[in-house]
């Protein structure tokens, strides 16, 4: 007999599911199990009497051992979980679990027992294959997969190519971060901390529309609930534009688009496992000047910084965002340009001493910088040595000597978004968590 997923079952019949052990009741006649797959639970209903051998395999169960059942589908108005249980004929023990090391959840208590208190996320994260089982943890990923799908279908629909570029570089890709050195044979290497200065080569290669997904490196000290050392990034670069303008546009469309599929598809357990409605956003994305947003935080909040500091954007400015952009578009996301051409990476286009570009910030985090690239030879090889970098991206200022079309891009944080989407911390919405102190499991 072939396996029956959960969601699967929908009417009465023999039936093969396989799972973990959610929950366990072995009473004097009656045992009553929850069974979980990746689809969802069912109830399995074992009368000890009627079934000797089945009993006896239950005798042996704990909670989260996996077995097999074998047995009758049948639908009725008793059972509360999804209205349909199952009667084994046989239960097959393929693996019994100890008792668990972490506290998944937290228990209230009861008159008879004590409440339980939920393991914290670096215990939950030393046992995560345990703690990831969870309905709640296993949406995170659900949705995850969904946002990068939906991302995907769009750009290959306007005729975008996926790329794959190294991980391990020779020389650092962005001038304002930490790099992970290692040693590379007689030599160092670095781990990218972004796939820019290759999906700039596709550009200069004529690939015209570019994106790809894969691993970025940041080696940063940092611990708060939103920095990792190492992250999945969703990037994309694309050619022929006139202004940034038209990034923005892209990313406003993408955006869109993806947060409609998530939400058609998994935003009811979104509200119903994390309590968060999953707004689709309309377009244009209201923009603001950094000069503009620091001067309405300031009419509406009191929030100043000094003079010297306004030429990028604080953490709390950020925060506070949110509640503007709310209250003066209606808005959850914001464009913000005009940033200082000290703030910004050397390969930004400028125009009059202004950087071409943008940072997007949703729910008052910011989750993209955005720009028009610099793609003159001459223009790109003098920011680089007024950074004093122009030794160091010789191999990439190589890229636009040979002729190379107007360009501009951007990346995401997949972990970040999902962050963002579902209320949670960096560390709960990572398959592992990569920070300054975590290399296991």
């Amino acid at each position: 007999m072939n396996r029956t997923y959960i969601r699967d079952i929908k009417e009465n019949g023999p039936v093969k599911v396989q799972g973990f052990i959610e929950n366990l009741r072995d009473g004097k006649s009656m045992a009553f199990l929850v069974v979980k797959d990746i689809t969802g639970k069912i109830q399995v209903t074992v009368e000890k009497e009627k079934l000797p051998q089945v009993a006896e395999a239950v005798s042996q169960l704990t909670p989260d051992s996996v077995v097999t059942i074998i047995g009758e589908a049948v639908f009725t108005e008793f059972v509360k979980l999804g209205g349909v249980e199952i009667i084994p004929s046989e239960i097959i023990i393929e693996s019994v679990s100890d008792a668990l090391p972490i506290e998944r959840r937290e228990i209230p208590a009861t008159k008879k027992k004590k409440a339980v208190e939920r393991s914290s996320i670096d215990q939950r994260i030393d046992y995560r294959w345990i703690d990831l089982r969870t309905e709640e943890n296993q949406l995170i990923f659900k949705v995850q997969s969904c946002m990068t799908d939906a991302m995907r279908r769009f750009l290959t629909e306007r005729n975008f190519i996926e790329i794959h570029t190294p991980k391990l570089i020779g020389a650092a890709s962005e001038s304002g971060s930490d790099v992970f050195e290692v040693k590379y044979f007689d030599r160092n290497a670095y781990l990218a901390q972004s796939p820019q200065f290759y999906k700039q080569m596709a550009m200069a290669a004529g690939f015209e529309r570019i994106f790809e997904t894969g691993p970025v490196f940041r080696a940063e000290k940092s611990y708060t609930n939103r920095h990792t050392t190492e992250f999945t990034g969703f990037d994309l670069e694309f050619s022929y534009i006139t202004s940034f303008y038209d990034v923005m546009k892209m990313e406003e469309e993408l955006l869109t688009y993806m947060l409609k599929e998530v939400n058609e598809k998994y935003g009811e357990e979104i509200k119903a496992l994390y309590g968060l409605e999953l707004i689709v956003p309309t377009t244009p994305f209201p923009i603001m000047t950094l000069a503009e947003l620091y001067s309405e935080l300031e009419k509406e909040f009191g929030y100043t910084i000094p003079e010297e500091e306004k030429g990028d954007l604080t953490t709390e400015a950020e925060k506070l965002s949110y509640e503007l952009v709310k209250k003066k578009f209606n808005h959850e996301f914001l464009f913000v340009t005009d940033f200082g051409a000290e703030k910004r990476a050397f390969y930004h286009m400028r125009k009059d001493g202004v950087p071409q570009g943008y940072d997007l910030i949703w729910r008052g985090v910011e989750i993209t910088t955005g720009a028009q690239r610099e793609h003159r030879y001459d223009i790109l090889k003098a920011q680089a040595e007024e950074k004093g970098l122009a030794e160091d991206v010789k191999f990439y200022l190589d890229f636009f000597k040979y002729g190379c079309p107007p360009h501009g891009g951007f990346g995401l944080g997949v972990d970040r978004m999902t962050m963002l989407m579902l209320g949670i911390g960096i560390k709960e919405v990572m398959f592992l968590f990569r920070g300054p102190n975590r290399l296991t499991p």
